[in-house]
């Protein structure tokens, strides 16, 4: 029963709804998130991993092709094949360049700009091989313009001009020649031994682990590496003759360029290796005139790497290494390289 008091009371004032804001409307923001994360988010990335496709395979096709200099609209080409960086992969770029020349009968003459330390045996072989076979097939003059260097691999490659005179030049300030085979090898046995780390391999023969870094070899594993690079050397030696007829009559000046040393301009003019001191320019000229083609008939024209993902060049390098990758460096093999890597083993 309510006494009187509580009757009596007043009642505490309730909350103001008039000036309260309208509930919020939650249903609708959920959903929206839950849409762009699920659906948005995804067709978004689906179509950057299609046009990363396309691109790709846009970079597949035919190489594009850069205005150098002469006369832009002439019939008549001079293509220039540039052999950039380290000669890792034969069938890369350079290949590819080789082959829009190979098809394009407008091109009468080749200027290869090398601009190259070197690389593998193989890769730098494979190069080789292959412009020769383009020279051969489609009758083409090669000349041969050094960038600040065209050493060892780099070298190698260049004597695609054959016995044709005064096709190879260098400019004042390149580094040419190294001609010379190296097989890389670290020991890392005393940093193993250090840190108390055994290398306990099963191999089906002495000779399956040789080229290991955790030891250093034994004298059956270097005699048999040593023959290897014998064979690599007495090949590049033979290429050598091939495209410098004056050292092949000569075995005195081919030994004295051979020791793997890297000239100058000066030096490898007087040793044999390059025949005149040139700019890309004067290059162009002498293809120009072994092609018999006039003053202002002809264009220049460079090949553009193939485009990746929005037009941006994809390099093999820039690309995550995977097992495959690490295990493919980790093999011995032998280079004609001139770097200063190798260089780190005191050659005992």
């Amino acid at each position: 029963m309510q006494s009187n008091d509580d009757v009596n009371r007043p009642l505490a004032p309730g909350p103001d709804y008039r000036w309260a804001p309208p509930p919020p409307r939650r249903g609708f923001p959920v959903m929206g998130c839950l849409f762009v994360l699920f659906v948005i988010l995804p067709m978004l990335f689906v179509a950057i991993l299609i046009v990363g496709a396309v691109s790709e395979l846009k970079g597949h096709g035919p190489l594009g092709e850069t205005f150098v200099a002469g006369k832009e609209d002439a019939n008549s080409k001079i293509a220039i094949i540039s052999v950039e960086g380290a000669i890792l992969d034969g069938d890369g770029f350079v290949k590819q360049q080789i082959d829009a020349v190979r098809k394009d009968d407008s091109v009468r003459a080749v200027v290869l700009r090398v601009n190259s330390p070197g690389g593998t045996v193989t890769a730098s072989d494979f190069i080789y091989h292959h412009l020769q076979k383009l020279k051969e097939d489609r009758n083409l003059p090669i000349v041969v313009s050094m960038g600040s260097v065209a050493a060892s691999g780099g070298y190698y490659v260049a004597m695609a001009v054959g016995n044709e005179q005064d096709c190879i030049y260098a400019e004042p300030t390149t580094w040419t020649g190294s001609i010379g085979v190296i097989i890389p090898h670290y020991n890392v046995g005393g940093l193993m031994k250090h840190w108390e780390i055994e290398e306990d391999s099963i191999k089906s023969g002495p000779l399956k682990e040789m080229g290991t870094i955790t030891r250093a070899m034994t004298p059956e594993e270097r005699k048999v590496f040593e023959e290897l690079v014998a064979s690599s050397f007495a090949r590049f030696q033979s290429i050598v003759k091939s495209g410098r007829p004056k050292l092949a009559a000569d075995p005195e000046a081919l030994a004295k360029m051979s020791t793997g040393q890297v000239f100058t301009t000066e030096q490898a003019i007087a040793g044999g290796l390059v025949d005149k001191e040139g700019f890309l320019e004067a290059a162009v000229d002498r293809a120009a005139e072994l092609a018999s083609l006039g003053a202002n008939t002809f264009r220049v024209v460079k090949y553009k790497k193939p485009g990746g993902f929005l037009g941006v060049p994809m390099a093999e390098s820039a690309r995550a290494p995977d097992l495959a990758t690490i295990v493919d460096l980790a093999s011995p093999r032998a280079y004609y390289l001139f770097t200063w890597m190798p260089g780190m083993t005191d050659g005992k």
